[in-house]
């Protein structure tokens, strides 16, 4: 639906409500559709224009869907911050349960989601392994890569992190049954992602049909890996093999092939799509900037040079490229909208939005809000070294969400771009093959991937160039910590237990397992732990721990 077919602006209505005003409504709605249109055509357009017309707080409707953004870092922390008893993550997703199935993420009981967030593959303790696996893969992919050749980005990013994720976070004997049929596959479920979803996810549309189909084809597959697993005496039993195995006190079987399906799909949506549309515009960014890719590449040559493998403590000190990937992310973070359900009236100083409308943030709007982002669309990974950290406004910089929904995964979807990239740009160049305007986003999906073909060409480097002048790893200036007695504040509503802290000092950190937080063991600290302080707050995934001069 094109924009000169809508009506012209009108003025944002506002309604007397108890406890406060409701929010404005945003103009040029149609009949029936409301903002659906718009939505299809440019989501962020749309995200924008509320932000333009009405400020901090607007709504908008998705036929008959209504949903009330909040804009600005105060009013994306107040939604960031909401009880999950008040605004509700999984009601605000029912149009999702097609994809993942019945009883799985959004679908589940509260306990179960919270469940699946006790990820303990995604603990600081399983991360250090997780980095030759990764690493083990790229080789692998580069195997058959030659000499060079010419890539479409998103396809070989995908097929490679199906691989890595699914590794990684179910098991290596599990990846070795996977084929590229699989991201194949995946590519005809995402097409469920279509907002027309928004009004009835099951209507009869070529793109519901084909992930419905694309679910039951991958049903069929995992029957037939765990089929041949189950027969085979000499296969280590891995996280989905254990899980089938379980029963409940009548006996039943706790989970369903359909449900483990669903739980694969999950995981690999969370580990493996967003990741691969990073890591192609992470390359895409850093191919239309060689200065910038200059000096990451001379800092994988230079770290890298003594012969070193590439493992969790070697990835943990790549400032310029984990910088690169970040702006990647800033500028094309893969969720465009984050939403929740209102359980009961939820209060925002003046505003009342009533029980049973949706809340909602865009990253995709927040990331470039130039109030926080000087010159937000520049590409410029030095917005996160020290003296500016943009990164540090928590509420503001939200690719992965903020607050208890924070991604899960983002420690572990970081430490794997970098990973990847520490072989594929050490091994090959890469260079542009299309006109620089034609890599851009395909929002016909809500869930965002750079829009196909995008290719690139690439060559194996002939010489490691190590010596080129660049500055290292070692070479990064930190902000130093001042000497002294320390005190510690750890923000629960941002801790996802993760356990990085208490790796780094075990001494002022532990891990509550039953409530997945940090708990402090001392609020205070002396000089003495102060590089280990500085390591737990520098490499939280979360930015849950600050340091106050005491």
């Amino acid at each position: 639906m094109s924009a000169a077919s809508e009506s012209e602006p009108q003025a944002p209505t506002t309604t007397a409500h108890p406890g406060g005003k409701q929010p404005p409504v945003l103009s040029r709605s149609l009949p029936l559709l409301g903002h659906l249109g718009a939505l299809r055509k440019n989501p962020i357009a749309l995200f924008q224009r509320v932000r333009d017309e009405l400020g901090e707080i607007g709504e908008i409707n998705f036929a008959g869907n209504r949903v009330v953004m909040m804009m600005g870092e105060e009013a994306q922390e107040a939604f960031f911050r909401g009880s999950d008893e008040q605004l509700d993550q999984a009601a605000a997703y029912p149009f999702m349960t097609p994809v993942f199935g019945e009883g799985v993420v959004f679908d589940g009981t509260p306990e179960q989601r919270k469940q699946a967030i006790r990820n303990q593959s995604l603990t600081a303790k399983f991360m250090k392994g997780h980095a030759e696996t990764i690493s083990a893969e790229v080789k692998r992919m580069m195997d058959g890569m030659g000499d060079g050749g010419e890539i479409d980005v998103l396809d070989f990013f995908s097929e490679l992190t199906i691989y890595t994720s699914s590794a990684c976070l179910i098991g290596k004997e599990f990846r070795e049954e996977l084929t590229p049929e699989y991201f194949k596959t995946f590519y005809e479920l995402e097409k469920g992602t279509d907002a027309i979803a928004y009004v009835n996810p099951y209507l009869p549309l070529p793109a519901f049909r084909a992930r419905d189909k694309a679910r039951v084809r991958l049903v069929a597959m995992l029957t037939e890996i765990f089929e041949r697993r189950r027969q085979d005496p000499e296969s280590t039993r891995e996280l989905f093999d254990v899980l089938l195995t379980l029963k409940n006190e009548q006996g039943e079987h706790r989970y369903s092939i359909d449900k483990i399906t669903g739980m694969f799909i999950s995981l690999m949506f969370a580990g493996h799509h967003t990741t691969s549309g990073t890591a192609a515009w992470t390359l895409i960014e850093l191919l239309k900037h060689p200065h910038i890719l200059k000096g990451v590449v001379s800092e994988l040559d230079t770290l890298y040079a003594d012969g070193r493998e590439v493992s969790h403590q070697a990835l943990r000190e790549i400032p310029i490229l984990e910088h690169s990937v970040m702006e990647a992310l800033r500028l094309h973070p893969p969720l465009i909208i984050l939403m929740r359900k209102v359980m009961y009236d939820f209060h925002y100083k003046g505003w009342t939005i009533p029980a049973g409308k949706l809340v909602g943030v865009s990253p995709s709007v927040s990331n470039r809000m130039p109030e926080n982002f000087p010159e937000p669309n520049q590409y410029d990974p030095k917005r996160y070294e020290p003296g500016r950290e943009e990164d540090k406004q928590a509420f503001a910089w939200i690719p992965f969400g903020a607050g208890r929904h924070k991604c899960v995964g983002s420690a572990f979807a970081m430490m794997q771009l970098k990973a990847i990239f520490s072989d594929l740009l050490r091994n090959y160049e890469f260079e542009l093959c299309q006109p620089r305007d034609s890599y851009k986003n395909d929002h016909s999906k809500m869930v965002v991937q750079i829009e196909q073909p995008c290719h690139a060409r690439y060559r194996r480097r002939t010489s490691s160039n190590a010596n080129v002048a660049a500055t290292s790893h070692s070479e990064v200036k930190r902000a130093p910590l001042a000497p002294g007695t320390f005190r510690l504040s750890v923000d629960l509503d941002l801790c996802q237990g993760h356990g990085v802290c208490a790796e780094e000092a075990p001494e002022l950190f532990s891990i509550n397992k039953q409530q997945n937080k940090v708990v402090l063991e001392s609020e205070t600290a002396s000089s003495e732990f102060r590089q280990k302080i500085a390591l737990a707050v520098q490499h939280c995934p979360t930015r849950a721990l600050k340091i106050e001069d005491s």
